[in-house]
C-alpha cells in the first residue's frame, strides 16, 4: 500500500458523499476535505470524521489544493459541478449517473482533454472484486464470445432507504426513478461485461412505492451489438437479490452479489465451478472503489469507469427514459 497521502475534496455529504468520506479515509491513502451547504449535514460529517477542511461554497474550497475531486451533489449538478472543477485543471470521480441530460457533456470532455485529467464516473460494481475476477475471466477467452446477457435486481427500496420520498429519488429531474437511479447499476455493470448497449426497448412504471410517482419496476430488452440481453428490477420485493448471467460460446458464468460468489459451467449439467470472496461489510466494496481510484492517481492501475463509459451509460439512460414514455425502441449513440 502507499504511503502517499492524496488530498480529495468530496462535494455534497448526503448519504453517498458521507460513504465515500468515511472509505476514502479508511483506506489510509487520502486526507479528506467536505463542501456541502447544509449547514447541519456539514456540520455533523465534519465531527464525526477527521476532515481536512469543511466548506459552505465550492469557490472556498477549490481556493485549497486537492489531487481529486468527488462530486457527489444531486445528479442534475454533477455537470456544473465538474466544469467548475475541471477549469482549475483538478482530477474528476463524479458518482454515478453522470447527469440527467447531455447539456454541457461536450464542453466536459473538451476541458478534460485540454487539461490531461483523470476523470471517472463511480459505478461501483466495476470496483466488486468478484465482479473484476469475473471480467478477467470473460476476457481470457476461455469461455469463448458472449451470446446473451441477462441479469436481475430486486430488493426492498423502503427498507434500505426510508428516506426516499424526501430526496432526489422522488423526482426523476434530480435523477431519481428506477432507470436513473436504480438499474442504471446494471446496465453499467453489464456493458461492463458485454460492451456497450447498442439499442433498447423499455417497460416501466410505479407499482408500488408509497408516496412517489416515478417509476419503481423496469423491464429492459437491449442489445450490446450482437450479443442479445435482458435485465430487470423492482424496488419493492422481501428478497435481496443481484444476479447477472453471461451466457458464452463455451460456457456460462453469473455473479451473484449475495451470495458473494462468481461461478461458471462449462459442460451441461456439469458442476458449478465457484469463485467465492469476502467483504465484511458495504464500506468494504467502497473502500476498493476508492482504492482503485487512488491506484489511477498514482499511475498504478487503468480507471475502471472512465468518462467515456459513464457519457455512455448517460445515453442508455436517456434512451431507456424516451422508450418507456413512447414504448419504442431506441437506439444509444451520439
Amino acid at each position: 500500500m502507499s504511503n502517499v497521502k492524496h488530498r480529495i475534496l468530496v462535494v455534497g455529504v448526503g448519504s453517498i458523499g458521507e460513504r465515500h468520506t468515511r472509505c476514502f479515509l479508511a483506506t489510509g491513502r487520502a486526507e479528506v476535505g467536505i463542501c456541502e451547504s447544509v449547514v447541519e449535514r456539514r456540520d455533523a460529517v465534519a465531527q464525526q470524521y477527521e476532515v481536512a477542511g469543511a466548506y459552505g461554497a465550492l469557490d472556498e474550497a477549490l481556493a485549497e489544493p486537492w489531487d481529486a475531486v468527488l462530486v457527489a451533489t444531486p445528479a442534475h449538478t454533477h455537470i456544473a459541478v465538474a466544469l467548475e472543477v475541471a477549469s482549475r485543471g483538478i482530477n474528476l470521480l463524479i458518482e454515478k449517473p453522470l447527469s440527467t441530460s447531455l447539456d454541457g457533456i461536450d464542453a466536459l470532455q473538451a476541458l478534460v482533454r485540454e487539461k490531461g485529467l483523470i476523470a471517472a464516473v463511480g459505478y461501483q460494481y466495476r470496483a466488486h472484486p468478484g465482479v473484476r475476477s469475473m471480467k478477467e475471466a470473460l476476457d481470457s477467452g476461455r469461455f469463448g464470445k458472449p451470446l446473451q446477457v441477462y441479469g436481475a435486481i430486486g430488493q426492498s427500496f423502503p427498507f434500505y432507504r426510508p428516506a426516499y420520498r424526501d430526496v432526489y429519488f422522488a423526482r426523476r429531474e434530480h435523477g431519481g426513478g428506477a432507470i436513473q437511479d436504480a438499474i442504471t447499476h446494471l446496465l453499467n455493470l453489464a456493458e461492463f461485461l458485454a460492451g456497450p448497449i447498442t439499442r433498447l426497448a423499455v417497460d416501466a412504471d410505479h407499482q408500488a412505492l408509497e408516496g412517489v410517482t416515478v417509476e419503481d419496476t423496469v423491464n429492459v430488452i437491449a442489445r450490446h451489438g450482437d450479443v442479445m440481453a435482458n435485465y430487470t428490477l423492482n424496488m419493492y420485493q422481501h428478497p435481496n437479490e443481484t444476479q447477472i448471467t453471461v451466457v458464452c460460446e463455451h460456457g456460462t458464468l453469473r455473479f451473484d452479489l449475495q451470495q458473494k460468489r462468481w461461478r461458471a459451467m462449462t459442460e451441461p449439467e456439469g458442476p458449478w465451478e465457484d469463485h467465492v470472496y469476502e467483504l465484511k461489510d458495504r464500506d468494504s466494496w467502497y473502500v476498493a472503489h476508492a482504492d482503485a481510484y487512488l491506484d489511477v492517481l498514482e499511475g498504478k492501475a487503468e480507471l475502471l469507469c472512465p468518462l467515456e463509459d459513464g457519457i455512455q451509460t448517460l445515453r442508455v439512460n436517456l434512451a431507456a427514459l424516451e422508450s418507456a414514455e413512447t414504448q419504442t425502441w431506441q437506439r444509444v449513440g451520439p
